[in-house]
């Protein structure tokens, strides 16, 4: 049965407490490690992600929430190192064309998977929100792949009107994606 980090324990981290520090690293290094790997493809980076993480983790725990999720938090924290690293990587050459080597030859459905599998749940949650016409206009558009003009022609609407809701049903999506980066917006637009 999968544990989870109450409140106490929160409150525990916040007051400085090592043996809860320790309990949530056990619960979500291995979780870190996947993130940060899915982005770098390199044991040694991502297990140095994993170390920065928890560092920052320790470092501004008295900021933390006590009710809030720590997962979350701590999600965010190692996507951002995460991304940072891939941005200095992106910046040479040689480690672009090293980190898109392994890309290809390290390619992981079961992680994948997970990580799409968590988008897709969290932004079905945000579609459910949108207004029923928007949520239909969207789905048509992105689940079903018809263009503009055929959800126009199906819903006996004008293409613009369908544009209109589109750019809406995105703009709603993009506020409630605003801890996600570009790279999670590709893949949960372009790769499902």
């Amino acid at each position: 049965m999968h544990k989870i980090i109450n409140s106490d324990q929160i409150q525990q981290l916040i007051a400085g407490e090592e043996s809860a520090f320790d309990a949530i690293y056990e619960m979500y290094c291995e979780k870190v490690y996947r993130l940060a790997f899915r982005f770098l493809k390199d044991r040694e980076q991502s297990e140095e992600i994993v170390q920065e993480c928890f560092i920052n983790l320790w470092m501004s725990r008295e900021k933390l929430n006590p009710e809030g999720n720590m997962w979350l938090y701590i999600y965010v924290i190692a996507k951002r190192l995460s991304l940072n690293a891939l941005r200095q990587i992106c910046q040479s050459r040689e480690f672009a064309d090293k980190l898109i080597n392994r890309i290809v030859t390290s390619h992981n459905d079961t992680e994948e998977d997970l990580l799409v599998n968590e988008l897709e749940k969290f932004t079905e949650k945000i579609i459910n929100k949108l207004p029923k016409q928007q949520q239909l206009i969207f789905r048509l558009s992105r689940v079903e792949h018809l263009s503009h003009k055929e959800i126009a022609d199906q819903l006996q609407i004008s293409p613009n009107t369908v544009k209109n809701h589109m750019v809406e049903a995105l703009k709603t999506l993009r506020s409630h994606l605003q801890y996600s980066d570009l790279i999670y917006f590709a893949v949960l637009f372009f790769w499902i």
